[in-house]
């Protein structure tokens, strides 16, 4: 299997170690906000999980879209990645400190959205029938 264009970076050169990278709000704003992060990180929250797990949980998500959404998640700090030296290997994902204190957030907008989402959805309705 090849491992071709799995760069969980854009960057082209390394930063200097004696500087630390900075990170835009939006940036955060926008790994957190995309579209399978709030799933993996609401799943992630409630304890370990197994990649197969997340992948039946996270309705729609493709294995490579996974894979990456992960490896960006721990390298932003809000998930860690546990490998047990077991035949097959058995991998883990759980949520740091700081998904934990995302959590309330995020499952603040996912019941804010379930309220919603009928009147959404008329709104919408209304908003395209005027054309």
């Amino acid at each position: 299997m090849s491992q071709g264009n799995i760069a969980v970076t854009d960057q082209a050169e390394t930063p200097d170690p004696g500087k630390l990278a900075v990170c835009t709000v939006m940036e955060v704003v926008n790994r957190i906000s995309g579209k399978w992060a709030i799933g993996i990180l609401l799943e992630a929250t409630r304890g370990p999980v197994r990649f197969t797990e997340l992948e039946r949980s996270v309705s729609g998500i493709s294995r490579r879209m996974l894979t990456l959404t992960l490896r960006n998640l721990e390298r932003d700090g809000l998930l860690e990645r546990t490998v047990y030296p077991t035949v097959p290997p058995r991998v883990e994902y759980e949520a740091t400190g700081m998904a934990r204190e995302l959590y309330e957030s995020l499952s603040a907008l996912v019941g804010w959205a379930e309220r919603h989402r009928e009147a959404i959805a008329l709104a919408r309705d209304s908003y395209d029938g005027r054309g």
